[in-house]
């Protein structure tokens, strides 16, 4: 598995439209043979930053996901709602996997 966090920070005035768009890319986006998991999480302390948990079958899987009409739409749709920069971070999973390691 290939996992992507993805960290957002959204106009206070935009949060709702933000989780309208991201929720409705995160349900096609589950549709998608190469995407395992697909969460979007909202921070308890501050509702305009959020995280969104990608979890890719393959670390080929994102750059398919990417190339989706779903996600074209999304990245359209909430660029203008982004106060600053969205970053996001890779990770390999280690544990439950399919290597026989756990």
């Amino acid at each position: 598995m290939f996992i992507v966090h993805v960290f957002v920070h959204v106009k206070p005035d935009q949060v709702e439209a933000f989780k309208a768009a991201t929720v409705a890319n995160s349900k096609n986006s589950l549709k998608e043979p190469g995407i395992a998991r697909f969460d979007v999480c909202q921070r308890q302390d501050d509702p305009t930053r959020f995280v969104l948990v990608e979890v890719y079958r393959t670390a080929d899987d994102p750059a398919r996901h990417k190339e989706t009409a779903h996600y074209k739409a999304w990245r359209d749709t909430v660029a203008d709602m982004m106060a600053e920069p969205r970053t996001s971070v890779k990770y390999n999973n280690l544990f439950p996997d399919d290597q026989g390691w756990g």
